[in-house]
């Protein structure tokens, strides 16, 4: 498995293009489970933060917010899609090392990168910067895999070409590894999320996944030709739909 922090490298422009937003449903979750609020006086680190969606979302609340970034490529990213914005600060760290002050944040937000972390050594690098009875958000917009024949089929392609697919994706965090990171309890929520491609946003989007075969891989140009094929059968009016699960998990880091 090539290194978390860099695997994103050569996909940004992909990622940027087609990745889902987060549902807006959201902010009033954490508002009545949370402690958000519609102001700076609200602070938060967006840990992996990535080219900023999470981030921005926040911002338009009127949040404070730290993008912690490990990723070079990624951050600059972010940078320039938020630079209107004077309460975003981007942040060269890691979800171990995010190099913010102590007792400094209200709420941690993880949007779609949990499953890169250490957990031990994140659970105490975000104990260390929250203040008393801040909470951490770990959020997923997990693609449905079943409830479509065009998602089906998609499926059956990521698990036939994908390079390190079953062992990154982030279906792999159960609740126990949840609970051990929260330290115990924690509440969870779910919304629905879509998306509408035409035949280069569903490449893009394919293009965008860390463990899809990049150009120059042997797989690369058969993995297009199949993608193509499995358009070319189900699109609706040049158009194909993905559909997710927007997963949220709101807790507390508590001592063991």
């Amino acid at each position: 498995m090539s290194d978390s922090t860099t695997r994103f490298s050569d996909r940004v422009a992909d990622y940027i293009a087609t990745r889902p937003e987060y549902p807006l449903a959201i902010l009033d979750i954490l508002r009545e489970h949370a402690g958000l609020t519609s102001s700076l006086s609200t602070s938060i680190a967006d840990v992996g933060s990535g080219t900023g969606l999470s981030s921005e979302m926040f911002l338009k609340n009127g949040n404070l917010v730290f993008g912690v970034e490990p990723n070079r490529e990624m951050r600059m990213a972010a940078e320039d899609l938020l630079a209107g914005w004077p309460n975003f600060c981007s942040v060269a760290g890691s979800a171990e090392a995010t190099t913010l002050p102590d007792a400094s944040v209200d709420l941690i937000v993880v949007g779609q990168a949990f499953h890169w972390f250490d957990p031990p050594r994140a659970r105490v690098e975000f104990r260390r910067i929250l203040r008393p009875g801040g909470q951490v958000v770990l959020m997923w917009n997990t693609r449905r895999i079943d409830s479509s024949p065009f998602l089906r089929g998609y499926e059956q392609l990521l698990q036939k070409y994908g390079t390190d697919y079953r062992e990154v994706v982030h279906t792999n965090i159960d609740q126990d590894k949840l609970a051990a990171f929260f330290g115990g309890t924690f509440q969870s929520f779910r919304l629905d999320n879509a998306q509408v491609f035409d035949r280069e946003g569903l490449r893009g989007r394919t293009r965008s996944s860390s463990f899809t075969p990049t150009i120059g891989d042997l797989r690369f140009e058969p993995m297009m030709r199949e993608l193509d094929q499995l358009f070319d059968s189900f699109h609706e009016d040049g158009r194909v739909r993905f559909e997710y699960d927007t997963e949220l998990y709101v807790g507390s880091i508590t001592l063991p």
